[in-house]
């Protein structure tokens, strides 16, 4: 499974979009994209690829490469930590994030 092809097709099919005018660079704020939106592509990301998205990965979705790396990490089951605490502010985040 491509991990970045899956995201884009149904990024672009859940809002109407060609699929050529969204890239990895793409944010969500440029394609038009809001709150609403960014929750179907979530039911539709879990369904399409049969996993559950967490919470802290879905809150900090504004791009397309974000959306990649996040199921990316989740799928590998890597370490998400930091969108968890991202996801629960900026105290959270900041106790998440290592001492400079």
């Amino acid at each position: 499974m491509n991990i970045e092809e899956t995201v884009i097709t149904i990024i672009a099919r859940e809002n109407h979009l060609d699929p050529a005018s969204v890239t990895l660079d793409s944010t969500f704020a440029e394609l038009g994209i809001d709150s609403l939106d960014g929750i179907n592509i979530v039911f539709a990301l879990e369904s399409e690829m049969n996993i559950a998205i967490p919470d802290a990965v879905a809150r900090n979705m504004t791009s397309v490469r974000q959306v990649v790396d996040g199921l990316t990490r989740v799928i590998e089951g890597k370490d998400i930590s930091d969108l968890v605490a991202l996801a629960q502010g900026p105290v959270a985040a900041q106790q998440a994030s290592p001492a400079a």
